[in-house]
């Protein structure tokens, strides 16, 4: 069957742009969308469309002469995003403020729907193009104007765009006959972002019939359980997941006071303090049920409580004791941005994007060189955001292979391969439900997991290995790579679809070498966490500023706890385990032979060592195969060389000291560093014999 088709009109092109982001997926699916932005389409030819709309009802006389098969026309209700209205909510009553937008009829439309919202106690001063603001006012607000507020203004509170609400996307769907609209999750999680319409709870809720009808029919399209009350309890609306899960009737149910006929939801608490209980375990009728109940306010003035319920089954039983016991064993984020340290320009304004980002829910791409701290921004990004009561779960990509990190990551039942345990084993994306799952490497892992991972961002759900039950979860995602993510998606190495889905919100952390103003400051933290007393030399700090940092964070750490155990109280640059790589390439040259002359002079192993260690790292590198010192240790004994344990990590943390290689922790094994192939090119010089 064909789709409708559903022409939105608007007065500019950047209009569409945004509903392109925030509305039209929620419909493109369904129905046919044509636009018209008039600013850049002439509709003089005519519209032929299922059903018109308007961004603004200004349009209606312009647009309805040239709709040629009468189709029905209806005007677009608008709100703004919660993080827009949570802005709002903290200004004082009676703040004065400009409101700024485009032309003076949009800017009374959007203060009619601030006012509309409930925020009724400001003086908001209509701002735009042309008009002439007053002087002695010092803050605006804008829906995404920011270019527009005058230049004299300091305080500047963006609310975000306008976008349709949840009343109108209703309105499509129902005239367009696509109610699949309403039932699917992108719409639950658009209607969750937006504001609504905060009228009176009584008016809403109580006698006017018009309105509660919408209510109920808006209600009875949401899967989980909706119970509201007024301030003395008595319960307005109980819809029909409501009905089937707590087991009363409406009828039953509808003017009675909550309180007394389900003592166990804690309305009473919620409707004294005012505060949010959320996810509370109680028992109604036999059954498990999981309640969260919110306080509803208009104006700060407390209207009623909503109660959200769900069925809570013995599968998720078990799953949130194991969580719960799973949060003291190591799944929670230590670090927040606090422990983010660096005054320079690039990671002051690195963090700010990060905190701003936390506010979402959407993926997360970090961007960076390894050592820079990506695990670190994305643990603060957890602890800033709604999710920091959950588990923050991690796991390194490249440290497992393809068929291990499978089962890692989505589990499996009991029997699903040889070797499996008896009762089955929960996922990592189970163990971080409500929380944040961070894929470190993540342009490590196979075509295989590429698959199953974008069918987890697309449908919130998967299957246990072996298994055949779906099971949902609501993760926040975080992925991490030092690697070129879109020269792997042109060499078909990386989904493209995926690298959108993972690269919402892209966040590119500076090196090390790009933050100059840091790097003092950041050994004498290291320092005072070492418990160690040196002092630099002028030359010295020259050179460690000037230095390429290829290994980032985690080279001046090591570099610092070298330094640490030199037992030299003044360090001059000649004693530092570093050699900076700029100029010619005669120069960078040079810089590795000295290098290379370092680690020979101060070390009782031979060139020879070091070759066999700097090839077999390259040769595992090539074969884009891990390698630790128990793989070169048995490589040494197939080769004779008979080097141990103990002397192959001694020869890795030296080389490590001078940036020749990158050690991972745990399982990540080590990779050679282009430092390291390049001295691994010198010692090959080295063993050929000399021409005579």
């Amino acid at each position: 069957m064909s789709k409708k088709t559903l022409a939105l009109i608007t007065y500019h092109s950047y209009s569409i742009d945004i509903y392109d982001i925030f509305v039209v997926p929620l419909l493109s699916d369904y129905i046919k969308i044509e636009k018209y932005p008039l600013d850049k389409v002439s509709i003089e030819k005519g519209i032929v469309a299922d059903l018109v709309l308007l961004s603004a009802y200004t349009l209606f006389a312009d647009v309805k002469r040239h709709v040629l098969n009468d189709a029905e026309i209806i005007i677009a209700d608008h709100t703004i995003m919660k993080q827009g209205i949570d802005k709002i909510k903290r200004l004082p009553a009676g703040t004065k403020a400009m409101l700024v937008n485009i032309n003076y009829k949009v800017c009374i439309e959007t203060i009619l729907l601030i006012h509309q919202l409930g925020y009724r106690n400001l003086e908001l001063i209509p701002v735009y193009p042309g008009s002439v603001p007053a002087i002695d006012i010092d803050l605006a607000i804008t829906p995404g104007e920011g270019a527009l507020v005058p230049k004299n203004v300091t305080n500047i509170i963006d609310i975000g765009h306008r976008v349709f609400s949840v009343s109108t996307i209703a309105d499509i769907a129902s005239k367009l006959g696509a109610r699949e609209i309403l039932e699917s999750r992108a719409f639950k999680e658009y209607s969750e972002t937006i504001a609504p319409p905060s009228l009176d709870l009584d008016n809403i809720l109580g006698d006017n019939q018009i309105l509660n009808k919408q209510l109920d029919k808006l209600l009875n399209i949401v899967d989980k359980a909706i119970v509201i009350t007024n301030t003395q309890g008595i319960i307005h609306s109980y819809n029909a997941s409501a009905e089937r899960i707590v087991g009363y009737k409406k009828e039953q149910m509808i003017g009675e006071n909550a309180v007394n006929l389900m003592p166990e939801i804690p309305y009473y608490e919620v409707l004294k303090t005012g505060k949010e209980v959320s996810q509370k375990l109680i028992n109604i009728n036999g059954s498990d049920i999981a309640v969260t109940v919110s306080p509803i306010f208009v104006g700060g003035i407390l209207y009623g409580a909503v109660a959200n319920i769900e069925k809570f089954t013995e599968t998720e039983k078990s799953q949130h004791k194991l969580r719960l016991q799973l949060i003291g064993k190591g799944h929670k984020a230590r670090y927040t941005f606090d422990d983010i340290l660096g005054v320079s320009a690039g990671i002051v304004e690195c963090k700010k994007i990060a905190k701003r980002m936390a506010n979402s829910t959407s993926s997360i791409l970090i961007m960076g060189e390894s050592g820079t701290g990506k695990e670190l921004f994305a643990q603060a990004i957890h602890n800033e955001s709604d999710r920091k009561e959950y588990q923050f779960v991690a796991v390194n990509c490249a440290a497992l292979p393809e068929s291990l990190l499978e089962s890692e990551l989505f589990g499996y039942v009991s029997g699903a391969f040889s070797g499996a345990k008896k009762e089955g084993k929960m996922g990592l994306f189970e163990l971080a439900h409500k929380g944040t799952l961070f894929l470190d490497e993540i342009g490590e892992i196979s075509p295989t997991i590429q698959v199953r991972l974008l069918r987890v961002l697309q449908e919130r759900n998967f299957m246990r290995i072996g298994g055949d039950e779906v099971i949902s979860v609501d993760v926040r995602i975080i992925a991490a790579t030092n690697s070129n993510l879109e020269e792997l998606v042109s060499q078909k190495r990386f989904r493209q679809d995926l690298y959108y889905r993972l690269k919402v919100l892209p966040l590119n952390i500076p090196p090390l070498r790009n933050r100059k103003d840091d790097i003092l400051m950041l050994i004498k933290e290291y320092q005072r966490r070492l418990n160690t007393e040196f002092e630099l030399s002028e030359e010295a700090k020259t050179v460690f500023t000037n230095n390429d940092w290829h290994g980032n964070i985690r080279e001046l750490i090591n570099c610092v706890e070298y330094l640490s155990n030199f037992e030299e109280k003044r360090i001059e640059a000649r004693h530092l385990p570093i050699t900076t790589h700029k100029g010619s390439a005669g120069e960078s040259a040079a810089g590795e032979v000295q290098a290379l002359d370092q680690i020979l002079n101060g070390s009782k192993y031979g060139a020879a060592d070091y070759l066999f260690v700097l090839d077999s790292l390259e040769q595992a590198y090539l074969k884009r195969e891990r390698a630790g010192r128990r793989s070169l240790f048995a490589r040494s004994k197939e080769q004779s060389l008979f080097l141990s344990e103990q002397e192959i990590r001694s020869m890795l943390t030296r080389l490590q000291h001078y940036g020749m290689v990158s050690i991972k922790q745990g399982r990540g094994g080590t990779k050679i560093t282009d430092q390291g192939k390049a001295a691994l090119a010198r010692l090959r010089e080295l063993k050929q014999p000399k021409a005579v």
